[in-house]
């Protein structure tokens, strides 16, 4: 068999530490712990949905009134006698008259709760009863149309909140049952915290974990979980008791009745049911190390900042966090710890400052938590952060505030289309291996097909090979449930009873489950390379956009840098809109063209003018189509950025960004300067972006080597990325004659929009086989568009 090019590892030439390179980020978003990981199966068990959380809720979200023959109530909630006043609210069944039974029935999450034969459901409830304490409360497990899968009976016997519990075993399945609680007697019938868990969470634990779900992320071996945001952390008022507060980690602990009820931000309700002590315990549960994020009292979004002299109680949150998790159980915290089950520390490592931040308020107040948590736990990693761009104002910023403090790592956020991954594969090779290291805190390309799976594991061997500067990295989201989706793509996607890991899932899994503690040098000699093709410049048509605003241009030329050619559209005022308004007249006229140009050297002036709305203003150029061209948006998302986009195939790349905010009724003059693939842009003068954007070039192959130093095995990563299998000599230069031994576990023969599904949940999963060699060379078959992970011992 003849080879096409050599991988020549060297297995006593040993490279950095892996560390605890791969790893995985929990947030709260698309349902991932309230109807997704947290097991309990009651929607709005406590009553305590509001608008605040999603303008559709209220405090009987997901329950209905139960009147069985002749029976009447009415089904109010109250606050005025709660069990805990950071839970006030409970419902109220007044029995106007019995009939055969009153009483509400919960809808759970998705179609409805999942109910399997010979399941055991441990129930429980807060009651209390103004009257007829000898009428037992029927609870049971049934269909829409009452038919009853599991029954259990509890007796409510006093007027005072008292937990009750019970066991419902089911006899019968069904997707979309009910929980029915149905009374009889007089007076009425309060009901506070009704809650329902499958008796077989993950390690049985009560208060517990999906089973599925739990094991699924346990089988990826990661090496740490940063949670619980994301921007869940951050995006909320400054106040711990206000229901939209920043996320705080002390409310998170204790008994989940006195857990106050939190507007999550990826607008739905939050029990934070799973708290901290049950993030730390299910870290320990499947071997990964906890990496908290935690809040700087700074929402960027909202620009609720707390001041200075008010900062420490912020502080303390951190430095008792690190007591929580570590102190023993002699201080305060640690016997917080010890009495709520585990009086050994969890070994905390890490600590992450905010999320993705930016502005100066932040890097203001990280300097004050890292100088506290420093002096006096000097052991602990900090995380500081640069921002959710790739490139720009604000990721330097971040950078120059983690060298001037010193911080441990610094959290990088970017979402690329997977050509941008493959343009940047060798993103972090010049990075230096002193300073800080980078934690890749959330990445992905954008989608999960097999495609996109391939081109991040071709990103990942490049992370590996730069474990000098790269420390931590973790795909994000984690989790999704499929009927309640906030974000796209996802690594896991779940529904209330399958579950299933993506594409890109069985390329983190493979990677993690093949990690090895030590780099080793590989080398590639012989492979053809890739043509030296001629770079395109960015050419193609150019509009002036408005974007959910109304927005005036004038004075517009364009300029032929090269020829003094000029396209000028002279006295012409151009009026677009996209606000609300206008779209539901039918009168907004959101994009006005200036034609298609082919220069390969060329700037665009023009005067704007944002007159109304939220956003700023817009110019997409170099386009191909609606899917494929770049924009310059000044004023993006939340008027708070410019950026420079790339679009390829409808997934857009912001490869630069500036702080910037468009006022309204403020002429503003543009300059946009493209040559060849470089872009410039000026707004009155000021350059606020330089960037090029690179098209990917397909390597050959894409691979790394590592050395697990508990086995000695050694373990070869190889990315094919081309439309041809590549046969490749693949040599242990440096090791002892063989036989050896080569396990192999591969995904391949995939076409690359496949994806995985609920009804073909593993169709694109590894393969494994083993196979042997009498010499310490071998020749192996790299199939075409393929990832492949060798063990050799």
């Amino acid at each position: 068999m003849k080879a096409q090019g050599k991988l020549k590892v060297f297995t006593k030439e040993r490279g950095a530490e892996i560390g605890d390179l791969f790893g995985i980020f929990f947030e709260d978003i698309n349902h991932a712990a309230d109807g997704g990981l947290y097991a309990e199966l009651v929607r709005n068990r406590s009553f305590e949905f509001d608008p605040i959380d999603h303008p559709d809720y209220h405090p009987l979200t997901a329950w209905d009134k139960v009147e069985r023959g002749h029976g009447c109530a009415t089904i109010t909630v109250e606050a005025s006698k709660p069990i805990y006043p950071r839970n006030k609210h409970y419902v109220v069944i007044d029995i106007l008259a019995e009939g055969d039974g009153v009483g509400i029935s919960n809808r759970g999450f998705n179609s409805g709760i999942a109910v399997r034969p010979g399941e055991t459901y441990f129930f429980s409830c807060y009651a209390r009863r103004d009257s007829s304490f000898e009428e037992k409360v029927r609870v049971a497990l049934e269909s829409v149309d009452g038919q009853v899968h599991g029954l259990t009976e509890i007796t409510v016997d006093s007027s005072e909140w008292k937990k009750y519990e019970a066991i419902i075993q089911a006899e019968a399945a069904d997707l979309s049952g009910r929980l029915t609680i149905v009374t009889k007697g007089r007076g009425k019938l309060y009901l506070d915290m009704v809650s329902l868990f499958p008796s077989h969470t993950f390690r049985n634990r009560l208060n517990g974990l999906r089973r599925d779900i739990a094991e699924i992320i346990a089988d990826l071996k990661p090496k740490f979980m940063r949670f619980p945001g994301g921007c869940l952390v951050h995006d909320g008022s400054l106040h711990p008791d206000d229901r939209n507060s920043m996320y705080r980690w002390k409310n998170t602990i204790g008994p989940v009745e006195q857990r106050p009820a939190r507007r999550n931000n990826w607008r739905y309700h939050q029990t934070l049911g799973l708290g901290y002590y049950e993030y730390f315990q299910f870290c320990e549960d499947i071997g990964t190390k906890p990496i908290p994020i935690l809040p700087a009292g700074y929402d960027p979004h909202h620009q609720r900042i707390a001041p200075i002299e008010e900062l420490q109680p912020w502080i303390d949150d951190a430095l008792d966090l690190i007591e929580f998790a570590n102190g023993d159980p002699a201080t305060p915290w640690g016997a917080i710890r010890a009495e709520l089950g585990h009086p050994e520390p969890f070994g905390l490592e890490y600590i992450g400052i905010g999320n993705e931040e930016q502005g100066e308020p932040f890097f203001e107040r990280y300097e004050y938590f890292h100088r506290a948590i420093k002096g006096k736990h000097p052991e602990i990693k900090l995380i500081n952060s640069s921002g959710p761009f790739s490139a720009g104002e604000t990721y330097e910023r971040g950078w120059k505030s983690a060298r001037d403090n010193g911080s441990d790592y610094v959290d990088e956020h970017y979402y690329m289309s997977p050509e941008w991954f493959l343009a940047h594969h060798r993103r972090y090779d010049k990075f230096p291996s002193s300073g800080p290291k980078v934690f890749l805190g959330e990445y992905a390309s954008i989608g999960n097909t097999y495609y996109n799976a391939l081109a991040e594991a071709a990103y990942m061997t490049g992370l590996e090979k730069n474990a000098h500067a790269v420390g931590l990295a973790c795909y994000a989201p984690l989790l999704c449930n499929a009927d309640y989706v906030n974000w796209k793509p996802n690594l896991i996607w779940f529904n209330h009873h399958e579950v299933f890991g993506s594409a890109n899932y069985y390329v983190q899994k493979l990677f993690m489950n093949h990690l090895g503690d030590r780099l080793l040098k590989i080398e590639a000699e012989g492979f053809k390379q890739p043509a030296e093709a001629t770079v395109p410049s960015i050419g193609g048509a150019i509009t002036l956009e408005a974007d959910a605003n109304a927005v005036r241009y004038r004075d517009i030329r364009l300029v032929n840098n090269e020829t003094g050619e000029t396209m000028d559209y002279g006295d012409r005022v151009v009026d677009l809109t996209d606000t609300a308004e206008a779209r539901a007249a039918g009168t907004a006229h959101a994009a006005f063209g200036l034609g298609v140009t082919e220069w390969k050297d060329y700037t665009l002036y023009a005067k704007a003018q944002k007159m109304s709305g939220p956003k700023g203003l817009k110019i997409a150029f170099g386009k191909k189509d609606d899917r494929n061209h770049l924009s310059w948006e000044v004023g993006w998302y939340q008027n708070q950025d410019s950026v420079l986009v790339s679009a390829v195939n409808g997934r857009g790349s912001v490869l630069t960004q500036s702080q910037f905010t468009v006022e309204d009724g403020v002429e503003y003059e543009l300059a946009l300067h493209v040559a060849g693939r470089r872009v410039r842009a000026h707004v009155d003068g000021r350059l606020l972006h330089d960037v090029v954007d690179e098209l990917p070039v397909i390597e050959p192959i894409y691979y790394s080597a590592t050395i697990e130093e508990s086995t000695g095995d050694v373990i070869v990563k190889v990315v094919n990325l081309q439309e041809e299998e590549v046969a490749t000599h693949v040599s242990l230069a440096d090791c002892k004659e063989a036989p050896l031994t080569i396990e192999v576990h591969s995904l391949s023969g995939h076409a690359l929009d496949e994806e995985n599904s609920f009804e073909f949940p593993a169709r694109i999963s590894p393969a494994s086989r083993t196979i042997h060699s009498e010499k310490r060379e071998f020749v192996y078959r790299f199939p075409k568009y393929s990832v492949t992970i060798m063990r050799i011992r």
